[in-house]
């Protein structure tokens, strides 16, 4: 027990060292005179706070100085769980830059830009909202400002309120379905520090005492100075245990929103009351690509994901091995299946995947190099742009453009994402693109789309002689496919219409007047497949959401739902275990589950 309490001890310091450099990066915002520029900029304040004339001053000349469009507040003087729930969330060093950062706050105030206060929507004036509007706010201005937000400490400001009645919302709002992880897991860690004292006096003792230094050694030397200091050195861990109280006793959300299940339930119904068979054309005896009538099923499975009503399957053809939907989905189909996925019900939790990381974007931009110098890039099935917005850190003197059916690709040119978004089907738009763009990209874009040869067939119109088509794909010919049969993502049905190999997405590139340059596979690999795979299966058990596609959720299955969760979490971990462990083997072995190629379209 004494070597655990020395290595918690030791966490706790070096944690203080980590969040110290954290909060030294913060800057100072420093006075000004100067009037310029003020009437640029609004102040959204939460209730309660005011700013004077000089801190304005000073915020509106650090955002000009800096260009900036969001400078979110925080006041010289407040309190340790403000800095120390900031700091872990936030590091100053590269918020700004990154361009996928969620947008985070002080929770006191934020001076912005007029014009982006217009552009995410909101009115251009001075406004005071609650503290989850308001957090709201910083989280959306951060998606209409990526490398333009940022921090800025303001010496003549302070703040002493905890506000802890509206403490338990702002937590759910900032780490969703994780709060309730975090707020019953604190007991059980203030747990573990009174055994250690109890039962290991001297190494206990050092640790307690680690624990409550804590906060004076994450804020020395830095800018921010905490009016609670005191109480946190004499007695850190009661004054947690009542912010834990009060947190608890707070409310839950501030007004109820309307659910909207209820009436989508109605509507869902209504959509299959006449059956399933609409949403399916007559099954193919011939396979798409090369006609070969020598077809074997491959795959039978059910909505595994949204969990909607209806079997579908994959057919694999004896000939040339192309993987498809059979019977494919007809156009009520699609509209049903993806319905309130990418959008409605499912787009904030789609946003917070494709927002996760910016490093498969980079990968993808930079394989570019060497083969063109783009100026006009069209991404198509763009969704929100996050490819647009990332891919701008290589080529930023690139204009990007997106293209999607849905009405996300609107949004992407609002954000400033994309420079220009073009909304429907690529086939259809290509003829008034014109031969244009220097690339067309396509990620994980083709195996969604009822056609490939138009698809393909579009991009050699919008690109100019010599330009660079762009194709990322799951690759059928992974093995993890059949050894994990339904549960492997990539099948995805009903989604996936077509998971094209190697060789039958070379021969159709040839065909279409495309010379193919590069192939990755094995630095493709994305090591996701046994984490997904655990996660398709306890999604299987209890699904994640009330779905309006399905009765809704009593109390049993509800606590039904908690338990199935909660023992899901481990076997999820052992899913992201596995797929570390044989990611490389996977990438040497050329197994990998995706495949990426560049072509040139001939001159």
């Amino acid at each position: 027990m004494s070597a655990l309490a020395i290595t918690l001890a030791i966490v706790f310091l070096l944690d203080a060292l980590r969040l110290a450099l954290r909060v030294r990066r913060f800057k100072v915002v420093t006075s000004s005179e100067s009037t310029e520029g003020m009437d640029q900029f609004c102040v959204v304040v939460v209730d309660g706070v005011s700013m004077d004339a000089p801190s304005r001053r000073a915020v509106v000349a650090h955002a000009l100085a800096e260009g900036l469009d969001v400078v979110d507040v925080i006041p010289r003087r407040w309190h340790t769980l403000g800095i120390l729930s900031l700091s872990q969330l936030v590091d100053p060093g590269e918020y700004r830059q990154s361009r996928l950062s969620k947008g985070r706050s002080a929770g006191y105030a934020m001076v912005v830009r007029r014009a982006l206060l217009e552009r995410a929507g909101y009115a251009a004036e001075d406004t005071a909202l609650s503290p989850l509007h308001f957090v709201r706010m910083a989280r959306r201005l951060k998606l209409y400002a990526c490398t333009s937000t940022d921090f800025g400490v303001v010496p003549g400001l302070r703040s002493s309120s905890f506000a802890l009645g509206s403490r338990r919302a702002l937590l759910h709002e900032t780490l969703g379905a994780m709060t309730w992880v975090v707020l019953l897991g604190q007991p059980l860690f203030w747990a573990l520090l009174v055994t250690l004292v109890v039962f290991e006096p001297l190494w206990g003792a050092v640790t307690l005492a680690a624990f409550h230094c804590q906060p004076a050694l994450v804020l020395l030397g830095g800018p921010v100075r905490a009016w609670d200091l005191p109480f946190q050195l004499l007695g850190r861990l009661f004054v947690d245990v009542w912010i834990w109280v009060g947190t608890l006793l707070g409310r839950w959300t501030f007004e109820v929103p309307d659910d909207p299940v209820p009436a989508l339930r109605s509507e869902y119904e209504a959509m299959v009351a006449a059956g399933l068979d609409v949403f399916f054309e007559a099954r193919r005896k011939t396979c798409p690509l090369c006609e070969d009538s020598t077809l074997k099923r491959l795959l039978t499975t059910s909505d595994l994901v949204q969990r909607k009503p209806g079997v579908f399957s994959l057919d694999e053809c004896g000939s040339c091995a192309h993987v498809f939907q059979n019977p494919r989905l007809s156009i009520a189909g699609l509209n049903y299946y993806y319905r309130d996925f990418y959008d409605g019900l499912g787009e904030e939790g789609l946003e917070a995947v494709f927002g996760f990381s910016a490093e498969p974007y980079w990968v993808r931009a930079r394989m570019l190099q060497g083969h063109v110098e783009p100026q006009r890039w069209l991404d198509v099935g763009a969704g929100h742009g996050h490819f647009c917005c990332v891919a701008r850190d290589v080529w930023p003197d690139s204009q990007f453009d997106a293209l999607d059916l849905s009405e996300s690709v609107e949004e992407a040119a609002r954000r400033a994402w994309a420079d220009h978004g073009h909304r429907g089907l690529f086939p259809e738009l290509a003829p008034s693109l014109g031969d244009t763009y220097d690339v067309v990209s396509m990620s994980h874009y083709l195996e969604h789309t009822r056609e490939p040869i138009d698809e393909i067939k579009a991009a050699h119109q919008a690109l100019k002689d010599g330009g660079i088509l762009f194709i990322e794909i799951p690759d059928p010919e992974c093995r993890l496919g059949r050894l994990l049969g339904r549960w492997w993502l990539p099948w995805f049905q009903p989604q996936h219409q077509h998971l094209m190999r190697t060789e039958n997405l070379k021969n159709l590139l040839e065909e279409q007047g495309f010379d193919p340059l590069t192939w990755h596979h094995g630095e493709a690999h994305q090591p996701v497949d046994f984490l997904f795979a655990t996660y398709l299966q306890i999604n299987r058990l209890s699904p994640i959401h009330n779905e309006p596609w399905a009765p809704a959720l009593g109390v049993f299955k509800r606590v039904v739902h908690t338990l199935v969760w909660t023992g899901g979490i481990v076997w999820i971990g052992c899913g992201w275990t596995l797929d570390r462990l044989l990611g490389p083997i996977m990438r040497r072995a050329r197994h990998s589950n995706t495949l990426r190629v560049i072509a040139r379209k001939r001159s």
